[in-house]
C-alpha cells in the first residue's frame, strides 16, 4: 500500500499543476489522491511479474490471396426478387426528401 501524501506534497503537486489550493481543499485532495494511488497500486500488483508478459492469441497475421469464388452478380437476381418494389436493378422507395428546400 502506498503511504499517505503529506500536506506539503499536495501543495507541491498543486504548484506543479499550476493550481492554487486553499487549505480546506488540501484535505479533500489528500483523501482523493490517496484513494487513487491505492487503486493504482492494486492494479500494478495485478499486472506485475510474469503474468504481464503473457499474451493471448497469435502474434502474426494470417494472409491469403484474394480469390473470386462467385461470378459478379451471381446472387443479385435472388436479392432483387426479394425486394418489395423494384425499378430494374434498383430498390424503389417512397420519396422522403423535398427538393425545394
Amino acid at each position: 500500500m502506498m503511504p499517505n501524501m503529506t500536506k506539503e506534497e499536495i501543495l507541491h503537486l498543486g504548484r506543479l499543476s499550476r493550481i492554487a489550493l486553499a487549505s480546506d481543499e488540501v484535505a479533500g485532495f489528500q483523501t482523493s489522491i490517496d484513494s487513487i494511488l491505492a487503486y493504482v497500486s492494486v492494479v500494478k500488483e495485478m499486472v506485475s511479474g510474469d503474468e504481464a508478459e503473457k499474451k493471448v492469441g497469435a502474434r502474426y497475421n494470417v494472409l491469403r490471396p484474394d480469390v473470386i469464388t462467385e461470378p459478379a452478380g451471381a446472387h443479385a437476381e435472388v436479392l432483387l426478387d426479394a425486394m418489395p418494389k423494384r425499378d430494374g436493378r434498383y430498390l424503389s422507395v417512397k420519396k422522403i426528401l423535398n427538393q425545394t428546400e
